[in-house]
């Protein structure tokens, strides 16, 4: 947890995450006061433990629900652990900080969320059904909180950051004929950076009038 100069309070979960703390350093550069769990604080698959964390804070303006894990493996061999872990923390993880941060948004008649989701929503790569599964239904939580909380003037938006040098990438990305296979799939020929997703972030939560949408940050063209 870390403090500011503004009244702003911004809760980014899965905060031991490269993004969520690229994510932290942008907000509290612009004057937020930030709180930023990791799994040991927040387990974002534990509904009683959701509500009371949440419970303690007095107001809320933006929630980044970037908690996420992988479990990659060809269907066949995937477990049904596996695919309930994904779902777990990716999906129903988002959607139960969403519900607990929502009661107090709705009642402020302010406050943004933004999902973190992934390009893998929309192109199902082999060996993710599961990642890929949990980011869809991810797009389609987005869309549907926003057009249930607009009139309460509560924005729900969704950020694709793109294909990220973090830990939760390191092990592809040190493969030299994989990297080679990734940056391949992108125009530029390059990956974008969590600090530049970070700051897209902080950006879209200026757009007051934003809501419902789906934004993808890399060169991949779907």
């Amino acid at each position: 947890m870390s403090g500011g100069e503004s009244n702003n309070v911004a809760v980014i979960t899965g905060g031991e995450g490269d993004l969520a703390r690229a994510v932290t350093k942008e907000l509290l550069a612009g004057g937020w006061i930030v709180h930023n769990p990791g799994r040991t604080e927040l387990d974002v698959t534990n509904s009683t433990q959701v509500k009371s964390w949440f419970a303690q804070l007095e107001r809320i303006d933006l929630l980044v629900n970037n908690a996420g894990i992988i479990r990659d493996k060809p269907v066949f061999k995937m477990t049904e652990n596996d695919f309930d872990d994904v779902m777990d923390v990716c999906l129903k993880g988002a959607f139960l900080c969403s519900q607990a941060a929502i009661r107090r948004m709705a009642k402020q008649r302010s406050g943004h969320i933004i999902q973190v989701g992934s390009v893998s929503a929309l192109t199902g790569p082999a060996g993710q059904a599961n990642y890929a599964a949990a980011k869809a239904g991810l797009i389609g939580l987005t869309k549907s909180l926003a057009k249930e909380y607009g009139a309460r003037n509560v924005r729900i938006n969704c950020v694709l950051p793109g294909f990220l040098e973090t830990k939760m990438t390191a092990s592809l990305l040190a493969d030299a004929e994989q990297r080679t296979r990734i940056l391949s799939t992108h125009t530029l020929g390059r990956l974008n950076t969590a600090e530049e997703a970070a700051r897209f972030i902080a950006f879209l939560h200026s757009m007051a009038h934003v809501s419902g949408q789906v934004f993808q940050l890399d060169s991949r063209v779907l």
